[in-house]
């Protein structure tokens, strides 16, 4: 008997449903939605040494597939989507690039560290989120280990309001026997240059995109304010769409409300940023921890629902950290 598979859909993959994770050996881990990429997190990245060589989250498109992130910009080769990169810690520079120094302005110094990856303490998905733990070390220049860190990040999808929510989550302890101070260029006397952080650099289309606030909307303006949350809209070449970007501080984060390293007219970039304009001493042998939502978002979504999208974010940050209990080697 001859059996008529065309109607049964015999031997048909199924399309893909909810979160999917796909893990690149020694290289990457890709976050789908429905069979669709959200982001991709490298974290065996292949940069050279002047660039600080760091995991980042590169690319990031929306539940429509808008491309929301940009790497390695000419005007900042150490631009790379979303990184948790830091200029000024001690004499080292784990941002990638010159340092600013007080009295000399940028120099290029051989002090670019690197965060390098050492384990993953966790990888798992569901259909409703993907969870992953990792171990880390940043490792100086001349190849000396200053800081353990423990981090950890999630991912979850809200389709009734067409976005999804990476939270980021680190705890990093000093494993020299000295304090190791944590500033910015702003610290070293440079006005509104306070990044450090969590940095997200936006499409080239998003120049001059509009900033949003619990305090308002703008642009530049909005530079070294303290909020607890701040999102940027920008439009999308070729589509003519825009998307939202909404930036999350949790509220056990020390010095919250951070203040907000942000631009739109030179380029778009968000950074909240907890050593904008004051020095945080790292102790030896002291996690210090932070925790931060984005939530990615289809549209502009103006200040109402830029605060909507973060009250989603406060809401995922308000779960049980993932993965952020530092062992210390």
């Amino acid at each position: 008997m001859t059996i008529d598979t065309s109607r049964t859909g015999a031997g048909t993959e199924p399309p893909a449903r909810g979160l999917g994770l796909v893990h690149e050996h020694e290289r990457s881990l890709l976050v789908t939605h429905d069979g669709r990429e959200l982001t991709r997190y490298v974290y065996r990245p292949w940069d050279v040494q002047l660039e600080s060589p760091r995991p980042y989250f590169h690319p990031l498109r929306t539940l429509d597939g808008d491309l929301v992130s940009l790497y390695r910009p000419h005007d900042h080769v150490w631009h790379k989507g979303i990184a948790w990169s830091l200029a000024n810690v001690g004499t080292a520079n784990f941002w990638g690039g010159p340092t600013y120094l007080r009295g000399q302005g940028y120099q290029q110094l051989d002090n670019d560290g690197a965060i390098v990856h050492r384990d993953f303490d966790q990888v798992t998905t569901d259909p409703n989120r993907v969870t992953v733990g990792e171990r880390l070390h940043w490792v100086t220049q001349q190849n000396e280990t200053w800081f353990a860190e423990q981090r950890g990040f999630s991912v979850t999808v809200d389709t009734t309001q067409q976005s999804w929510t990476l939270v980021f989550e680190t705890a990093f302890t000093n494993l020299t026997p000295d304090p190791i101070p944590l500033g910015s260029p702003t610290t070293e006397g440079r006005d509104n240059a306070g990044y450090g952080g969590l940095f997200w650099r936006g499409p080239r289309s998003f120049t001059g995109g509009r900033v949003y606030s619990p305090h308002g909307d703008g642009g530049d303006d909005m530079m070294g304010t303290r909020a607890e949350w701040m999102a940027f809209a920008g439009r999308h070449d070729g589509s003519d769409r825009s998307s939202t970007l909404v930036f999350v501080d949790a509220p056990d984060n020390p010095g919250h409300p951070t203040q907000w390293f942000v631009r739109s007219e030179m380029f778009a970039c968000v950074c909240p940023a907890p050593f904008f304009s004051e020095i945080v001493p790292a102790p030896p042998g002291t996690p210090l921890r932070y925790r931060y939502a984005v939530v990615v978002a289809d549209g502009d979504r103006g200040t109402t629902g830029a605060a909507q999208l973060a009250a989603t974010g406060r809401a995922e940050l308000g779960r049980r950290p993932a993965h952020t209990e530092v062992s210390i080697p």
